[in-house]
């Protein structure tokens, strides 16, 4: 199939069907024109490399686990797949809690603002 029916089977921009292919979770094979001609697999492939970005992983992860995912969104035991996934979490983790810590400190500017105002 050709990119414009790739992207439109899988909701994905053409520009982001080049990007994937560019940075090695998608290939291509050129047809004598120089048209891009994907494997019909390459709906599947498309989809999980979606659900991983959706997931938080960086396309650089991507790379090194897509191989190991499965259609029904699950992942074989791969080396190195569960170390992804987990250093993946505790970044969101920490990332979460900075979020936490930074909406009270907004929430306390806010009420000494408001605060402040009603006393002018």
């Amino acid at each position: 199939m050709l990119i414009g029916e790739l992207a439109a089977r899988t909701g994905t921009s053409e520009r982001l069907l080049r990007y994937y292919e560019r940075v090695g979770l998608l290939s291509a094979q050129r047809r004598h024109n120089g048209y891009r001609e994907y494997d019909p697999d390459a709906v599947e492939r498309v989809q999980r490399i979606r659900e991983l970005l959706a997931a938080g992983l960086p396309t650089r992860e991507i790379r090194r686990i897509i191989d190991c995912a499965h259609p029904d969104g699950t992942l074989d035991a791969c080396p190195g797949v569960l170390d992804t996934l987990r250093a993946r979490l505790t970044e969101l983790d920490a990332r979460a809690a900075e979020l936490t810590a930074a909406r009270a400190a907004l929430r306390q500017a806010i009420t000494t603002t408001e605060s402040r105002l009603g006393r002018v």
